[in-house]
């Protein structure tokens, strides 16, 4: 019998920032396990809009109505993290067609790596099909606060747009 736990998901991503994509995730995943943390990887090799601490702090935010819903960092491998919280599911959203290869290549490079831990795919509405972080981050340089309502959540417009305007006076 295994140690991990099925009533532990967990949701790794970049949440660069966190979208009302990834948030309709978060909610769908909360309905299904006991305990859903969302991981934050950490990734030296890219310049990310928000630091980690920053995103952790956005998504306690904006999840903060789901008491089992618990935000951290992981640096590594995302099964490695996953392992070593307990759990035996690893939550993938993914959009149609754009995230189907990539998703489904990690998936089997993870059961390479750890057989014991399931991939869950939960597809995005049609809604969130489109949203993209790179989206979001061209409609905020443009200073379009109200068309990121589409996007993300209300509590991250300000912070999206004060960090693209600093960085844009740079």
């Amino acid at each position: 019998m295994s140690a991990l736990s099925p009533n532990i998901a967990v949701y790794t991503g970049s949440f660069d920032p966190v979208t009302l994509g990834h948030l309709h995730i978060i909610e769908r995943s909360a309905l299904l396990y006991d305990r859903l943390v969302i991981g934050i990887g950490v990734n030296t090799e890219k310049s990310p809009l928000f630091s980690v601490d920053e995103r952790i702090g956005l998504i306690r935010l904006v999840t903060r109505r789901w008491e089992h819903v618990e935000v951290m960092s992981f640096d590594g491998l995302a099964v490695d993290f996953v392992r070593r919280l307990g759990a035996k599911v690893m939550v993938r959203g993914v959009r149609p067609l754009t995230d189907i290869a990539g998703e489904f290549t990690m998936m089997m490079a993870n059961r390479q790596l750890d057989p014991e831990i399931e991939t869950v795919f939960l597809m995005a509405d049609e809604e969130y099909a489109h949203v993209s972080s790179s989206l979001i981050k061209q409609i905020a340089a443009l200073g379009h606060g109200r068309a990121l309502e589409r996007f993300v959540p209300s509590e991250i417009i300000e912070p999206l747009l004060e960090r693209v305007r600093a960085q844009s006076e740079d």
